[in-house]
Formats: structure tokens, sequence, C-alpha cells
């Protein structure tokens, strides 16, 4: 089975030795989203911002693979502070309208330039 690669401008630029997402047969893999600003580099103010922004990054990225929220089987949520657990999921639920995918939502020490929350999904294109 082969692999593509996927990039957008629409989302902000690997900041590693990575690609923003990587589909291969139905199924496309997306690197972490931090909160940040594809235009500026900058990082979204506050855990509800950077949710916001995140979530959005995500979804440009799974636009230029042509997929969409709807088409999200898990997330996986990496939060520096669980008391933020709450907001992240008041702004996460907004994206899924019915049937929310499998989440997994864990705290980590630190996460890239300083960043309150990353995103990463797995989506899977409908038959």
């Amino acid at each position: 089975m082969s692999k593509t690669v996927v990039h957008t401008s629409s989302a902000p630029a690997a900041i590693g030795p990575y690609s923003q997402a990587v589909g291969t047969g139905r199924l496309l893999f997306t690197s972490g989203q931090l909160g940040m600003d594809s235009a500026t580099g900058e990082l979204a103010c506050g855990v509800e911002a950077q949710t916001e922004q995140a979530m959005r990054n995500l979804g440009a990225i799974l636009q230029e693979a042509g997929l969409s929220y709807a088409d999200i089987v898990k997330t996986t949520v990496f939060v520096v502070d669980l008391g933020d657990f709450a907001t992240v999921n008041a702004v996460y639920q907004r994206f899924f309208e019915a049937e929310p995918p499998a989440r997994s939502c864990v705290q980590v020490a630190a996460l890239p330039k300083g960043g309150l929350v990353e995103i990463e999904c797995i989506a899977v294109e409908r038959e």
C-alpha cells in the first residue's frame, strides 16, 4: 500500500522532520496540531483560543485530503494542565455535530513552542 503526504499552507508548517499528515489506503493520520496561526506562526492566547485554532488547523489538513471532521474516527488531545479539560471540551464539541470520534486526552509536561494543547487525529475516507 502506498502512502501520500498531505500538506497545506492553510495550517502551520511542520516545525520538525515530519509531515502535517500521511494517508495510506482510506486512512489519514495527522500530526499533532498546536493552536498556532499558519500566517503568523504565533500561538493563540489561552487554552480556549489554542484549542479552537488547533481544531481549525486539523480541519484545513482534512480539507486538503478531501475529508472533513465527520470523517475523524479517533483523536488524541494533549494538554499541559488537565484543569483545562472542561474548557477544551467546550470548544472541541463544537466541531462534531453528532457522533463524535473516539478520543484520548492526556496531560503532558510540556508541548512545543510553549503550547497549552495539541490535537491529532485519524480519519477514514468513506466508501
